[in-house]
């Protein structure tokens, strides 16, 4: 067992990657004398439910849809309405057992409900793992927009433990994987080569790998994220590499059609490629991103979502992305691997036109 701690200003707390069953014991030590409420979705809940909320006390569970259509208005008013008919008060704990739309849900709703309880993530994928359930970011999707409307709201606990990808299909995997390997591509190259030697291993099964990418991915989260807890000065802007094109490309493809990491790997090499056009980075580093994603069966390219030649709609949906200041482009680009950066503005004509060229 690994545990990180994550300092977050005036609060700070730990990240424990290993066997959830020694670890479930801190919730309680959190929180004496309040019984948890669950939140998780039914196939999560179907494999690990009963065990899991047996071991919090009998918390009481709450199912609500898989994936991105749980990241609705709807689904969080009713969430807020469970809240309510169960008196949960501001020393309840919260606790997410799920992907990384379950926590973005669960803890928007946490945010909101009396102005704040605390909220615990149990992440199940390789995705919420090694990212989403670290940092404190909440939102739901809103008006064809992805995570349109959050808050920041930190987790008091995270319990990541590797078993639960076991059950976890190929898919998820490969999407989950993407944000791994981002970690490389922002400011750590060594762990990039890492991935290229182990990144076949892990997705094959491999515990002893899976956790040491997730410990690795949270310990760069955690460091970025003290620097920068409300994504304000521009470091935590780097996490968002390849984001400001995957975001498009969901919203333009529809939410929910392709899983979030497949569209942060297309993210990824459209931003190595546009860093290439600008002439910031070497070509023979973007073609090495690609081929790594595309090996380990990701799609790379915009034809793979099929957004080939969808100009304005992809440059519509960046054009309103969250980094943007008075409409104009904010994008993460780089020098190389590794060699991650924020160019405030860019030319929406030349974004155009290397849109226009993509494949």
């Amino acid at each position: 067992m690994t545990v990180l701690r994550v300092e977050t200003g005036p609060t700070a707390y730990d990240v424990v990657v290993g066997p959830w069953q020694s670890a479930v014991e801190r919730v309680a030590d959190l929180f004496p004398n309040n019984r948890p409420v669950m939140i998780s979705e039914p196939k999560v809940f179907g494999l690990y439910g009963a065990e899991v909320a047996s071991s919090l006390g009998s918390a009481e569970p709450i199912l609500v849809p898989e994936g991105e259509a749980a990241k609705e208005w709807t689904v969080l008013h009713r969430l807020l309405g469970e809240f309510s008919a169960r008196n949960v008060s501001r020393q309840t704990p919260i606790v997410a057992l799920g992907g990384g739309a379950v926590g973005d849900l669960a803890g928007l709703a946490a945010s909101l409900f009396k102005r704040g309880c605390p909220i615990v993530h149990l992440p199940t994928t390789l995705l919420a793992q090694a990212d989403s359930a670290v940092g404190g970011k909440t939102a739901i999707d809103a008006f064809g927009e992805k995570n349109l409307v959050g808050s920041f709201h930190q987790p008091a606990l995270v319990i990541a433990d590797p078993a639960f990808l076991d059950t976890l299909d190929q898919r998820q995997l490969r999407s989950g994987y993407a944000e791994i390997v981002k970690y490389g591509l922002v400011d750590d190259p060594l762990f990039f080569a890492w991935c290229e030697a182990n990144g076949v291993g892990l997705l094959a099964g491999h515990r002893d790998l899976r956790a040491e990418a997730i410990t690795i991915a949270i310990r760069a989260k955690a460091r970025i994220v003290a620097i920068d807890v409300d994504d304000r000065n521009g470091t935590r802007a780097l996490l968002n590499l390849g984001h400001s094109f995957a975001h498009a490309i969901e919203s333009a493809a529809g939410l929910g059609r392709l899983l979030h990491g497949e569209a942060v790997a297309i993210g990824l090499v459209l931003a190595h490629r546009f860093s290439v056009d600008l002439g910031h980075c070497p070509a023979a580093d973007a073609e090495r991103v690609a081929a790594h994603l595309a090996g380990a069966g990701l799609p790379t390219r915009l034809a793979d979502a099929g957004l080939a030649g969808a100009v304005d709609p992809l440059l519509m949906w960046m054009l309103r992305d969250k980094k943007n200041k008075a409409s104009v482009p904010a994008l993460v680009l780089t020098r190389g691997i590794g060699r991650a950066f924020l160019e405030p503005a860019v030319e929406p004509r030349r974004l155009a036109a290397f849109l226009a060229a993509a494949p």
